[in-house]
């Protein structure tokens, strides 16, 4: 049973991130979207690490390890080096880690 929470999770969070990440790169080139949904994805694997087995099935680890995206996050830091914008790779390096963890913080204290 846990096992369909966690594809039923992952079914909704990848189209998810999907949608916002290409909504959002309408309006500009920047990783504005993989940057939400990470930071958004942070927030409830925090306030869902206490909760009940299938709540944390369906959410944590189904939806928002579909949602959120490392190696999206990794690409477009690449990529920033390789077209010489290193400062805009570090910004978002360092405000995705710092707004992530802030998240995650807030979930924890929120779902507490």
């Amino acid at each position: 049973m846990r096992t369909l929470y966690v594809i039923l999770g992952a079914a909704i969070g990848a189209p998810a991130r999907f949608a916002i990440d290409q909504y959002i790169r309408k309006f500009t080139s920047k990783p504005y979207g993989i940057f939400l949904v990470n930071v958004l994805g942070s927030f409830l694997l925090g306030f869902t690490f206490k909760s009940t087995d299938h709540a944390h099935d369906l959410v944590a680890i189904g939806f928002a390890g579909a949602f959120t995206t490392w190696s999206t996050f990794m690409l477009d830091i690449y990529l920033a080096f390789e077209l010489k914008r290193k400062s805009e790779a570090l910004i978002n390096l360092g405000v995705s880690l710092g707004f992530g963890l802030f998240a995650a913080w807030l979930g924890l204290k929120f779902g507490a």
